[in-house]
């Protein structure tokens, strides 16, 4: 095989996804009548923003061999909790101020962070799983979030607050910005930082990781926290959306998440996977949601295609990238 043709190869198995995703535009491109269109891209981009930035923690916490599954719900709690807090700092204010907003927002943040340092004391301490402790998690703030509203959606915010979610910035929605930013910070701690290369490390080998004499326990916490203050962000745009702290909202979306990491190429035994690539997966099921709404599928349809499509897509980077693992 030519050099030329060594090249191409090394390119495919290293961005499979990357050509499926250029594929999937270019079918779409040319099936859906308004689709390439600034408003509908930049509308997709909206969309993937909140399953995005969490999708980048999530990529650094399957990196480093664990996992979390209350994402969904740490959305909806911390949206509820935020709510909460507004109208209790506020004293029920109609409009409340700034500062109540931003204070209610730290304390929601620490909120978010508080949950991912308990769930790494329970991985490091007592070795408990961060699949079970996060599903335990799962449910645990999903009836917190019901136990705070009571099942009502709380309406605490002042009229401002509404251009967190749907605010634009020279005509790019502001969640877009939050999206480029977490894509940014996570894409330099994975890549050039000597947490990063802790977190490949650990993930590849935890036992001659600890024997190196990189912190383990540190690593897998921080994380976790990671993990768990975007989803916090997440809330905190779901809430701008909606005007509201309300139970019901990120419903299955650690699903969509994990997908999204997986179908980026990140290994879920450990060790491997990047930031560029849950970015591609994310968007890649963005835009093939935005692809059969324009196409008018069946929501119920658009569940079942939008599964076996995702089962395919992994098959295929499976595919693609055997013959790297057999010669490496």
């Amino acid at each position: 095989m030519t050099r030329s043709g060594n090249t191409f190869a090394t390119f495919a198995r290293r961005n499979s996804m990357l050509i499926i995703l250029i594929a999937l535009y270019i079918l779409v491109a040319f099936t859906a009548r308004g689709f390439m269109s600034i408003d509908n891209q930049l509308n997709i981009l909206r969309t993937i923003a909140v399953p995005g930035m969490i999708a980048f923690g999530m990529t650094l916490l399957i990196i480093v061999g664990e996992i979390d599954l209350s994402v969904g719900s740490m959305v909806a709690a911390s949206a509820c909790v935020l709510a909460w807090l507004v109208s209790l700092i506020s004293g029920g204010a109609f409009e409340p101020e700034i500062w109540h907003v931003v204070a209610a927002g730290v304390l929601t943040l620490a909120f978010g962070a508080s949950i991912g340092i308990f769930n790494g004391w329970l991985r490091n301490r007592f070795m408990v799983p961060t699949f079970i402790s996060s599903l335990a998690m799962m449910a645990t703030l999903a009836g917190l979030a019901n136990l705070i509203t009571d099942g009502t959606p709380i309406e605490s915010f002042p009229s401002w607050y509404y251009f967190i979610g749907s605010g634009r910035i020279f005509h790019i929605p502001f969640p877009v910005y939050l999206l480029l930013l977490a894509f940014i910070v996570t894409h330099v701690l994975a890549n050039y930082t000597s947490f990063g290369r802790s977190v490949y490390a650990i993930g590849g080998n935890a036992e001659a990781a600890r024997l190196s004499g990189l912190h383990v326990n540190r690593t897998r916490t921080w994380c976790l926290v990671i993990t768990s203050l975007f989803a916090v962000v997440g809330g905190i745009v779901y809430s701008s959306l909606l005007n509201s702290g309300n139970p019901t909202i990120a419903k299955g979306m650690e699903l969509e998440v994990i997908s999204a990491v997986i179908i980026g190429g990140v290994s879920l035994f450990g060790g491997k996977g990047s930031i560029w690539g849950a970015f591609v997966g994310v968007l890649f099921l963005g835009v093939l949601l935005n692809a059969m709404t324009l196409w008018g599928f069946n929501p119920y349809a658009q569940q079942v295609v939008r599964g076996v499509l995702i089962l395919g897509a992994v098959f295929i980077n499976l595919i693609i990238d055997r013959p790297k693992a057999s010669h490496g």
